[in-house]
């Protein structure tokens, strides 16, 4: 007599981003397509969320650069199994006769396509016409960039900062704690005013706690003696002072699309345009159902157990069936967010020469990314493409492609403008700090991008309250970046999947490990975006 099947468990996941796509992988790994039925629900009409990549006419953009580089072995663990990593890319090697790579043998990425190369991280910041290492570096030419005047009341400002400390109640006092009033006013104030239209002062010191917790003028100092006396290992680096990092060939979407395959292969469902309307409950108080909204028409999908990456505020909206507290739903609802805008500009050269000893491709600077902390320039960063990956160019030997970024607030002047209108402006910007001229412009294109960055003020100081309520529905999980409404990267998105995955697998009813991700000292990072 045959043994009864036992009958599978359905899993609906909304959302095919990093958090949604390795929660299905790690349900569906080790036999487990024969205990969960899988589907992930996408409104859009490409995977990766915010971490994809757009095609344009052969170019390829990032949305706002994603290093991959963690101090999560499992992340890092689960990168390198999907995708090889290079040990000699022989595009680079040949032209830009690179230094030693991290790994040796590995695949070579002009006879693969599914590989990870090994880019080198290089960044800085354009401040007073001049350029500046990021994070600050002590050399010799920061000081010349500085003046004397200004270094000595930097070095005062920050002697001062470590003896009076100020209580941590704001981004302005964490960032003040660390680098001192001076270096704040210089490089952090205008800046994140500017990303996040707000003064640090009004902002919550979570963000700095999760994104720069462990830079300071003392890391610095550290970093650079570990260097000098060969001790650089990347357990005691700083993530925002790696210097070198991992990148799909392709871009970021090169891997998540690559995952997408694998997760249809393991027997998931992966179904696109399906954009969540309502979340249905029953009586009892679990959600028993989603429904979709799927070319003009509604569709419902049943399932057991649900996880969310939509937004918190849409979460909470979409609840039918259900009495939501009325302070529950304005937490919810006020939780501001920042939207995303970066403008492609395709051109011959730029108006910069490398004065590194860094070689390039394409007559250029080896910079990643440089961040403008000019006030009078609405820009924040500006990416240069052929620095993450010369596969994101048609013709990276004679063409520079870069990436321009801005925030905005959806319905705002900026995110309103037409395309013309914004990349004449970002094209204005961009010439009066003397990176390129006009007539060097071969193409643009602009993209727009909603709720990119989770913010830390308004309701967000009751967070813990919503935390809790959506804890207390049995069947529902909150991962990635929107949400948990957290400044989460790649990794950490991912590491929410992981561990919803596992308390699925082994019964956990504690959600508490999900929402610890990103909570600890140690901070794994991915990119930052």
């Amino acid at each position: 007599m045959s043994e009864k099947r036992q009958k599978k468990q359905k899993i609906v996941i909304i959302g095919a981003g990093p958090a949604g796509l390795t929660m299905a992988h790690e349900l569906l790994r080790d036999g487990g397509k024969d205990k969960y039925d899988v589907t992930i629900l996408e409104g859009s009409k490409q995977i990766g969320g915010i971490s994809k990549t757009v095609k344009y006419k052969g170019n390829r953009m990032d949305i706002g650069g994603h290093r991959f580089f963690s101090k999560d072995e499992r992340v890092m663990n689960f990168w390198a199994d999907l995708m090889p990593i290079q040990g000699k890319n022989s595009f680079d090697d040949k032209i830009l006769k690179r230094e030693k790579p991290l790994v040796k043998g590995g695949p070579d990425p002009e006879k693969t396509d599914d590989v990870m190369l090994i880019r080198r991280r290089v960044s800085r910041i354009y401040y007073l016409k001049k350029f500046f290492d990021y994070p600050i570096s002590m050399k010799a030419q920061t000081f010349k960039n500085m003046g004397l005047g200004r270094t000595m009341k930097a070095g005062f400002s920050y002697v001062g900062s470590t003896v009076h400390k100020r209580k941590e109640d704001s981004l302005e006092n964490f960032y003040i704690n660390r680098f001192g009033k001076v270096l704040y006013s210089m490089f952090f104030e205008k800046y994140t005013e500017k990303l996040w239209g707000r003064h640090p002062s009004e902002i919550s010191a979570d963000w700095g706690a999760q994104r720069v917790k462990g830079i300071s003028v003392r890391a610095v100092v550290k970093d650079m003696f570990n260097k000098a006396f060969g001790r650089k290992k990347k357990d005691n680096t700083e993530t925002s002072l790696i210097e070198e990092f991992w990148y799909p060939k392709y871009g970021p979407g090169h891997l998540w699309e690559t995952l997408a395959k694998r997760v249809k292969k393991m027997g998931g469902e992966i179904l696109m345009e399906h954009q969540v309307e309502n979340i249905v409950f029953d009586k009892k108080g679990k959600i028993s159902s989603v429904v979709c909204r799927v070319d003009g028409k509604k569709k419902t999908i049943k399932g057991d157990v649900f996880a969310s990456s939509m937004p918190m505020n849409d979460l909470v909206a979409s609840f039918k069936d259900v009495k939501v507290p009325k302070n529950i739903s304005k937490i919810a609802a006020g939780l501001p967010f920042r939207d995303f805008i970066t403008v492609g500009v395709l051109v011959d050269k730029l108006n910069l020469k490398n004065e590194t000893d860094i070689p390039t491709l394409g007559d250029t600077v080896p910079d990643c990314w440089i961040y403008v902390q000019e006030p009078e320039v609405k820009m924040l960063r500006m990416q240069i493409f052929n620095n993450w990956s010369p596969y994101l160019l048609k013709d990276a030997k004679n063409k520079v492609w870069i990436g321009l970024e801005y925030t905005c607030e959806e319905g705002d002047k900026y995110w309103n403008m037409s395309d013309k209108e914004f990349i004449d402006f970002a094209v204005d910007e961009l010439c009066s700090m003397n990176i390129i001229s006009k007539d060097q412009v071969e193409d643009t294109h602009r993209e727009r991008i909603k709720k990119a960055y989770p913010a830390y003020f308004d309701t967000y100081k009751d967070i813990d309250k919503l935390i809790d309520y959506v804890n207390g529905i049995g069947n529902l999980y909150c991962i990635g970046r929107n949400g948990q409404h957290r400044y989460n990267n790649m990794d950490h998105s991912m590491v929410t999947g992981m561990e919803a995955a596992k308390n699925i697998r082994e019964g956990i009813e504690d959600k508490s490990n999900v929402w610890n991700v990103n909570t600890d000292k140690e901070y794994h990072e991915t990119k930052s975006k």
